[in-house]
C-alpha cells in the first residue's frame, strides 16, 4: 500500500509534463501562425499579393539555406526530397496562391478565411476516406469547431464569395492545404525540418516568381510597414512557425494537428481587435469558446 501511494504521484507528475510537452507547442503554433494573417495583411498594402509571396518564401530558402550550411544535417535520398518539394507546392504555394488570386477576384476575406478554416473538417473527411479511423467524439469537436469559426466570422462575410472564378480559387488553396497536411504527414516527415522547409520553400519560390516577375513586376513599396512585416512573415511565419508544425506533424495524427487550425480564427479575431481597432462582440467571444472547445475535444486522445 505504502509502495502505491509513493508512485502515484511520479505517475500523474508523468502526465502531466507530457500534457504539458503537447498543449504548449500547439498553443505556441496557433499564436505564431494567426499573426500571419495580420502581418501579410499589412503587407498587401504595399505590395503585390504574388510578389509578397514569393519574397516571403525566397527569404524563408535563404533563411533554411544558411542553417543548413551551418548545421550540416544529414541529407536524406533524392525521393524523399522530391516529396518534401510536393508538401511545398501544395501547402505553400497552392494554398496561399489560391488564396491571394481569390482575394484579387473579389472574394472578401471573411469567406476566404471561413474556407480555409474548414481544413480540418476537410482533412478529417479525406483521411477517413483513405482509411483512417475516427472517434464519434473527434467528428463532434470538428463540427463544434467550425460553429465556432462561423460565429467568429459572422459579420465579416459581407459580398461572400464575389464571383464563380474566386470560389474555384479558394477551393484550390483549401485542396492544396488539405492534401499538403495529409502528404506531408504520410510522406515527408523523416527528414530534417532544417532541409524539408528548404526544399519546400523553394518549391514554392520557383513555382510562384514567373507570375511575380511577370504579371506584377515584382511591385512594392520600400516602407518601414512593408520591411517589418516581410521580416516577420519570413523569421518568424516561416521559420519558426513551419519548424513547430513540421514537429507536430511528426509526433502526431494529421488529423490531430489539422484541427488546431480551428483556433487561428479566432485568435486572428482577438490580435485584429488588440492591434487594428477590428470590431469584437459577445457572439465572437462565444465563438471562440465553442472553437476551442471544438479542439479540445477533437484532440482528446
Amino acid at each position: 500500500m505504502n509502495v502505491r501511494s509513493m508512485s502515484a504521484p511520479a505517475v500523474g507528475s508523468a502526465a502531466d509534463i507530457a500534457g504539458t510537452r503537447e498543449v504548449l507547442p500547439a498553443a505556441v503554433f496557433v499564436v505564431l501562425w494567426s499573426t500571419g494573417y495580420i502581418a501579410g495583411k499589412t503587407a498587401v498594402l504595399h505590395a503585390a499579393p504574388f510578389t509578397v509571396l514569393t519574397l516571403r518564401f525566397g527569404g524563408a530558402s535563404l533563411l533554411f539555406a544558411v542553417l543548413v550550411a551551418w548545421l550540416r544535417p544529414a541529407w536524406p535520398g533524392m525521393r524523399v526530397l522530391w516529396h518534401s518539394a510536393g508538401v511545398g507546392l501544395l501547402t505553400l504555394a497552392l494554398q496561399f496562391g489560391g488564396v491571394y488570386e481569390a482575394f484579387s477576384l473579389g472574394a472578401s476575406s471573411g469567406f476566404a478565411a471561413l474556407v480555409i478554416g474548414s481544413m480540418p473538417l476537410a482533412t478529417s473527411l479525406v483521411a477517413a476516406a483513405l482509411g483512417e479511423k475516427q472517434r464519434v467524439s473527434h467528428w463532434f469537436g470538428l463540427f463544434m469547431g467550425f460553429a465556432g469559426v462561423l460565429l467568429v466570422l459572422q459579420d465579416r462575410l459581407g459580398s461572400g464569395l464575389g464571383s464563380a472564378a474566386a470560389g474555384f480559387a479558394l477551393f484550390i488553396g483549401l485542396c492544396g492545404f488539405t492534401f499538403g497536411t495529409l502528404y506531408q504527414k504520410r510522406h515527408a516527415v523523416n527528414i530534417d525540418f532544417n532541409v524539408g522547409l528548404l526544399s519546400q520553400n523553394l518549391a514554392a519560390t520557383v513555382v510562384l516568381a514567373p507570375v511575380a516577375l511577370l504579371h506584377e513586376h515584382l511591385r512594392f513599396d520600400a516602407t518601414p510597414a512593408f520591411v517589418g512585416s516581410m521580416l516577420w512573415m519570413i523569421l518568424v511565419n516561416s521559420g519558426a512557425t513551419f519548424i513547430l508544425l513540421f514537429l507536430l506533424l511528426r509526433h502526431g495524427a494529421a488529423t490531430r494537428v489539422s484541427t488546431l487550425f480551428y483556433l487561428v480564427t479566432p485568435v486572428t479575431a482577438v490580435m485584429g481587435w488588440a492591434l487594428m481597432g477590428e470590431p469584437m462582440s459577445l457572439v465572437k467571444l462565444l465563438g471562440f469558446a465553442l472553437a476551442a472547445g471544438g479542439v479540445y475535444i477533437g484532440t482528446r486522445r
